[in-house]
């Protein structure tokens, strides 16, 4: 690791300086994070942490699962660089979902631009229904549940009730995968099924049903239902 502080690098090598002078599309990632750290630790400046912090967690999107807890165990970070990491990458996501609000939201891929970058954050499975109007515009997102899918917590009951209290034209189910491989499981394929027989006699259309997985290893970061002929 690098033994120099921020201040003592060429100016035109410190990410601050660099950023005010060409805009935050010149920075790394490495240098971004650098940013929001501030201040090192003894022996290494704040562009080593941030290196570390992406060689340990493999990617940003691995990173942004971490919760403030964990990111404030780690040497070098503690509890207000944590709280200031998740504050950065909860901003994205609302920045990301802020741009689509007035947008028609009829693909994939407008549907992972909305969640996928939060929902690739978490953990845990979440099961969330999107909303549309007649002109396929958001109206809201609703959760369903948390927790692998099974009957009792993705019923057609539960993922059909925020459609029916807000008198949604249209739907699009969305839950993630964090293993990172969008590829449905045998109880993805068979709530699809048992969703289309229900939005049917609901007059309720489903649109889609999106599995957000990563694109960490260069695979598709979703997989859609309608794309792959199912809906």
């Amino acid at each position: 690791m690098s033994t120099l502080r921020i201040h003592e690098l060429p100016a035109s090598e410190r990410p601050r300086e660099k950023l005010a002078a060409q805009g935050a599309a010149a920075l790394s990632d490495t240098e971004l994070i650098a940013i929001l750290l501030r201040t090192g630790m003894q022996g290494a400046n704040a562009i080593d942490v941030a290196r570390q912090l992406l060689i340990r967690y493999q990617s940003l999107s691995g990173l942004a699962r971490c919760s403030v807890a964990e990111l404030s165990a780690i040497k070098g970070v503690g509890p207000a660089k944590a709280v200031q990491l998740a504050a950065a990458f909860g901003l994205a996501s609302r920045l990301a979902r802020e741009t689509l609000v007035r947008q028609r939201l009829d693909t994939p891929e407008l549907i992972h631009a909305l969640l996928g970058a939060e929902m690739r954050a978490l953990s845990r499975e979440s099961l969330r229904v999107v909303l549309l109007d007649t002109k396929f515009h958001l109206m809201r997102v609703e959760e369903i549940s948390q927790g692998s899918l099974n009957e009792s917590l993705a019923h057609p009951r539960e993922i059909f009730k925020p459609a029916l209290i807000y008198s949604a034209f249209a739907v699009i189910l969305v839950h993630n995968h964090p293993s990172g491989d969008p590829a449905p499981s045998s109880a993805d394929h068979q709530l699809t099924r048992r969703l289309q027989q229900a939005a049917e006699l609901l007059q309720i259309r489903l649109l889609d049903h999106v599995i957000i997985g990563s694109n960490d290893n260069g695979r598709q970061p979703y997989f859609s239902f309608r794309e792959a002929g199912l809906v």
